[in-house]
């Protein structure tokens, strides 16, 4: 019995439970990296889709505004050909920005071509193709450039809206 009377021996030391430190703010948890590159997608997208858009309304500004300078003012009969000439060249400018081929067209294809939309060239047909090259001219001017004006804007409104 002596040694069942022994003392008990020391009992472990037991210390407070520690919970683990509050975790930092940086490095950021795996979601956050991919929320911020989601994020910068869209940033980089969108600024690409602005710059395009902006760089469209310039072009479509500047194409308008040369139209404008060629509209006709006191044209007299000798002035007609170079005017129409001009026109001409205008319209070749424009229609290659919507079919690459489309300065290669002559004719009544160029012709039915520009009147795709039904604008109406179809009845200016004689003056676009052959007037340029005549050394008289009698047209409606402000009529033709009117035309020339209201398929441009259609133009750019429906065929480049994306270029």
């Amino acid at each position: 019995m002596a040694a069942a009377a022994a003392a008990p021996a020391a009992a472990p030391q037991l210390r407070d439970i520690h919970l683990p430190a509050e975790p930092g703010w940086w490095p950021p948890a795996p979601g956050w990296w991919l929320l911020a590159l989601i994020a910068l997608a869209l940033l980089v997208w969108a600024g690409l889709r602005l710059r395009r858009q902006l760089y469209r309304r310039r072009r479509h500004r500047l194409l308008l505004a040369e139209l404008a300078r060629l509209r006709p003012q006191a044209l007299d009969e000798a002035a007609v050909p170079a005017w129409l000439a001009a026109l001409s060249a205008f319209l070749r400018r424009l229609s290659r920005a919507v079919r690459a081929d489309a300065a290669t067209l002559r004719g009544e294809d160029w012709i039915r071509f520009l009147d795709r939309h039904g604008d109406g060239f179809a009845a200016y047909a004689p003056l676009l193709l052959d007037a340029p090259y005549r050394p008289r001219g009698d047209i409606d001017a402000v009529r033709l450039h009117a035309l020339v004006q209201a398929h441009a804007e259609r133009v750019l409104a429906r065929e480049l809206r994306d270029v």
